[in-house]
């Protein structure tokens, strides 16, 4: 079979994962704090039993002797269960990375995938007398699922048809998880192509009356579903040349009405290089600076909420169609992606935790009070601004108007803390909410060795069996 019978979208993903030269200062350099951030987020996901109750073996009493350890528990797993466990752990609170382009994302989800499967690998390695991977080979990897996923997001709208997003990170995952098992270039076609046919799940979960707890596993659903695409094609599994193209079956022509799949730009290091971190607080991103609004104003409407007339909330296109919601909301998960209750939140209580969305804080009824006083509308230029792939901003503006006729000042944020734009001035934070986050499970001895592990100037050559031990 010729290189060339693959789907050129395929081919360019397989090319790419090959190369040995991805990730230079900067890109890696950020790698380390999204690896950092992401498994921060995985531990605080460790307090809430709606998460850990799907953590283990799928089937309870099963045990292997080779596989993943998952940060946090005292637990080996089997790849494919090892990176749904840690997936869900990373995406569990909506406060792991962002990528927002025509679709959105989190690609450190990938993270699930390639962190169980470089220690599965690095394991097997080490008792055959060979050695085993390094963090650098993890965070190389780790730019290229970035990349793949998000430069897929830049022209491919899946939640446009009703798909979910994770899609991209099933790919993504298969892609660099062949790759890293040892596959060759057809081998990686294989698997990315079996990736793109078995689709996604729909947006069901995402959405009134069904938003759910599904959203909060669905990536690591995929990044082990890539996992598991890996390991057939390493069994030697075929793979399908015109997933995408074919005539009448192929991906575009059945769920995407017939739209080209394209990769806008070559494959490098763009996103790692752009992606956004979530630093204050856990809230759908597109709500970030609306949070950020709400809380510059707290202290003008504390004390006076009984006195609000109306608030406005000026924000862009995507943000109105995905987080702009009315109505009952049933669950944290519905709440933490609804734009007025994110906003409500900030300004009532001029900070977000992840309990902030609980039932016990959700029962106050001036949240749902605020919430009915809240105009949403779009704002051409922000929507403009956000689809710029020179400005990425993710812009909203909020005003309070009061019932006498007096108004605070309409404050506008355009760039979340996270931004690029604002990394420098992130960092800082950025520290700190990992400190705090690995708190919530670990000594002061645990967390002193763990601060001091991704302060090491050595970190990138630490061995992953010996990085993941760390977290036990």
């Amino acid at each position: 079979m010729s290189n060339h019978d693959f789907d050129k979208v395929i081919e360019n993903i397989a090319d790419y994962v090959l190369r040995e030269d991805v990730g230079d200062k900067e890109s890696l350099e950020t790698a380390q704090y999204v690896l950092m951030d992401s498994l921060g987020c995985a531990i605080l996901s460790l307090n809430y039993e709606a998460c850990t109750k799907l953590l283990g073996p799928l089937v309870p009493g099963v045990a292997i002797e080779t596989g993943a350890k998952i940060p946090g528990r005292r637990e080996v797993l089997a790849p494919v269960q090892a990176a749904f466990n840690l997936g869900t752990m990373i995406r569990w609170l909506d406060y792991n990375d962002c990528w927002l382009a025509k679709e959105w994302g989190h690609p450190s989800d990938n993270l699930g995938g390639i962190l169980t499967v470089t220690d599965y690998i690095s394991r097997k390695y080490e008792a055959i007398g060979k050695d085993p991977l390094t963090v650098e080979d993890v965070l190389r990897a780790t730019i290229k699922a970035h990349e793949i996923q998000g430069v897929l997001a830049l022209d491919n709208s899946l939640n446009r048809q009703g798909i979910d997003h994770v899609l991209f990170v099933k790919i993504a995952t298969a892609a660099v998880a062949t790759q890293m098992l040892g596959g060759d270039k057809i081998q990686i076609m294989n698997a990315v192509s079996n990736a793109w046919i078995d689709n996604s799940s729909l947006r069901t979960y995402r959405h009134y009356p069904n938003a759910g707890s599904r959203k909060s596993w669905a990536a690591g659903d995929a990044t082990s579903r890539g996992i598991w695409f890996a390991f057939l094609s390493m069994k030697g599994e075929m793979g399908y040349t015109t997933a995408l193209t074919s005539h009448g079956w192929g991906f575009e022509e059945v769920l995407m009405d017939g739209q080209t799949i394209t990769l806008n730009r070559e494959l490098d290091d763009y996103v790692m290089k752009n992606i956004l971190f979530k630093i204050s607080f856990p809230a759908e991103y597109h709500a970030q600076t609306a949070a950020e609004c709400g809380f510059d104003l707290y202290e003008q409407v504390k004390g006076r909420f009984g006195d609000i007339d109306t608030i406005t909330i000026r924000t862009h296109e995507s943000a109105v169609r995905i987080i702009d919601k009315k109505g009952p909301l049933t669950n944290p998960a519905d709440r933490d992606h609804c734009l007025q209750y994110i906003t409500a939140i900030a300004l009532i209580y001029g900070e977000i935790t992840a309990d902030h969305y609980e039932d016990h804080i959700a029962e106050n009824p001036l949240i749902d009070e605020l919430r009915r006083k809240m105009e949403v509308v779009e704002e051409p230029e922000f929507s403009k601004e956000y689809l710029d792939p020179e400005n990425r901003s993710i812009a909203n503006a909020v005003k309070v108007y009061f019932k006498d006729g007096s108004a605070t000042e309409e404050v506008v944020r355009r760039y979340p803390l996270g931004h690029r734009i604002r990394r420098d001035e992130a960092l800082p934070d950025l520290h700190k909410k990992f400190r705090y986050n690995i708190s919530t499970q670990f000594s002061e001895e645990k967390r002193a060795e763990l601060t001091q592990l991704f302060a090491a100037r050595d970190l990138m050559s630490t061995t992953v069996p010996d990085f993941m031990d760390a977290w036990e």
